[in-house]
This record gives C-alpha cells, structure tokens and sequence, in this order.
C-alpha cells in the first residue's frame, strides 16, 4: 500500500535531484542538478494486465561521461517479493531506455537497510543468471544533521536524512536542528519543507515531535494570517481539532502494537473516541513505557520504565 511516508521518501528526488548527494559521491559521480536530470515516467507497466510502477526514475545526462538512470524505491519494511520486483525493474528499464540503471533503495531503519542491499539472485544451482545490487540511503550512510547551517544550505538533503533517521533515538535533537534552520528561509519556502517533512514522518511517533517543533518555525513570521500560520497555531476550528485527535490517537495505537502490546477493544474505543489533545498527548507519552494498555489511563500508580513491574 502506497502511503504519505513511501511518497515523500521518494518524490522529494523528483523535485530536488541534489538529495541525492550521498549516492552520487560515494560512486564518484558528477553531483546531481536539475539541469542534468529529467524525471521520466515511472510506469513498468506490459501489455499484460499486471501493473508495476517504480517509485520514481530520473534520466541523468552529465556532460562528461555517458548518461544513466536512477530509479528511486522507497522501503519502509522487508517484502520477500522485492527482490524479483527490483530485479524486473532494472532489466525493464535498461531494455527501454537502452542505457544503465542505478537502483537507488531509501530505507529509515538499519533492519531494512541490510536486507536492502542484497544481493537478489536469480539462480539455478551454482549458476545466478541475475544479480540485483542496490545503492543503499540509509542510517549508515546519510549523515545525521548536527548543524542548523546545513539545512539552510541544503534542505533538500537535511529532510531527507530527517526521514532516514525518524527511527534513530536521535531524531528529537535532529528535528531540533532542522526546525532552527528552516527559520533562515522566508515564509513560502519554510511553509514548503516543514510540510514536506510532516508528510514524510506519517506514521511515526517522531511526527508528533516535529509538528510541536514546527510552531516553533511558524512564529518566526507572526500575525501576517498566513496559512501556515493558520494551520499550526490557530488550528482550533473543529475539523482540525478532530484531525489532530485523530492523528495521535493513531500514533498511540502504533507504539502499543509495535510494543507487542494487545489492545482490548474497549480500550481502543476510549483512544480513538478521545478529542481531547492534551489527554492524548499524556496517553502518547504513557503508551511509550506502558507494560499494558491499561497503564495509559492509570492516575495514581507509577508506569515502570521498562520491563514487568518488580514486586
């Protein structure tokens, strides 16, 4: 399933082809610019009824050596049919476009990121006909921002690593960082990173992080009743409030069960039925050290770091 996080982690390339600076050093390219990179379309699709479509492909033409493609998947999770997948779509597209093909994989956990290098063979005994090898973006290989400079510098490459690391137990102070450097832009440009990284966080609990830092970059520019402005400070009407509610609830329900925690239904209902963000951003903070469900409403025991309660 395609969601908000998988679409930013890759078509943010599509639009800013210097994120993909990391790759392109590391192989000892000609660093990517717009002026050398043309988007194309990403439809692998065949006569046969069988849809495949790559997450993004770029055709880069460098002036001193021969041109080449990128195709840009992003991967949140293993899935044991990608590698037949990857190796469908590289042979797909060198075929078409007659030209080589880097398969770029964006991961944002380190689990994945191994896995994601492969190799995936095609192979009958000792012989592999095929061998898909990925270029990795991952948590080893995209720099951690530690200098707000930087993302006044390069903030196509500061979001990306922000989403590559959501997972990091750094992500609060790099957050930090990229939220003090989006104020050295001016309000259309801030209003324009800060909701592509929003959307590129979806999902995570680091989402609730940087929507609380992003006030922080809307009052730079107060009382000049932009949107931006209006969403993150005066976001109180109703269907906000509701769509605020709804997100942290979410949020909740993902920690527990990515906790191995079960969810009595019940206790679901209360979660998702709450409108009250300040209840849901205690029952948030709660559900990251909650030994049971149940621990989220409990008002006069102390919750246990980790581990069982000791007696």
């Amino acid at each position: 399933m395609v969601t908000s996080t998988h679409e930013a982690s890759h078509r943010i390339f599509q639009e800013h082809p210097e994120a993909l600076a990391p790759v392109f050093d590391a192989l000892g390219l000609p660093p990517p610019t717009k002026a050398i990179v043309e988007a194309l379309t990403p439809d692998a699709t065949e006569i046969r009824p069988m849809e495949r479509r790559v997450d993004t492909v770029l055709k880069v033409e460098p002036s001193d050596m021969d041109g080449f493609l990128v195709a840009v998947e992003a991967q949140t999770q293993r899935a044991p049919d990608k590698g037949a997948n990857w190796a469908y779509y590289v042979a797909y597209l060198h075929a078409k476009f007659d030209l080589p093909v880097l398969l770029v994989a964006v991961c944002r956990n380190r689990p994945t990121a191994t896995w994601a290098t492969g190799p995936f063979e095609c192979r009958v005994g000792p012989w592999a006909t095929q061998v898909t090898r990925p270029f990795v973006l991952g948590p080893d290989n995209v720099p951690e921002i530690t200098d707000e400079s930087e993302v006044a510098r390069q903030p196509a490459l500061a979001t990306v690593s922000a989403i590559v690391h959501s997972e990091s137990k750094n992500i609060t102070a790099i957050l930090d960082i990229v939220a003090r450097g989006m104020r050295a832009f001016d309000r259309a440009t801030a209003k324009y990173w800060c909701e592509f990284l929003e959307v590129g966080l979806e999902n995570t609990p680091a989402k609730v992080t940087w929507r609380e830092l992003e006030k922080m970059v809307a009052t730079y520019f107060p009382g000049r009743g932009t949107l931006f402005e209006e969403t993150y400070l005066e976001g109180e009407a109703k269907g906000k409030a509701e769509g605020k509610a709804e997100d942290r609830a979410s949020l909740i329900l993902r920690v527990l069960e990515k906790r191995g925690i079960p969810v009595p239904e019940n206790t679901r209902e209360r979660i998702t039925s709450c409108t009250d963000l300040d209840t849901l951003i205690h029952w948030f903070d709660r559900s990251l050290t909650a030994t049971t469900a149940e621990d989220l409403f409990a008002e006069d025991r102390e919750i246990p770091e980790s581990g069982p309660e000791q007696t």
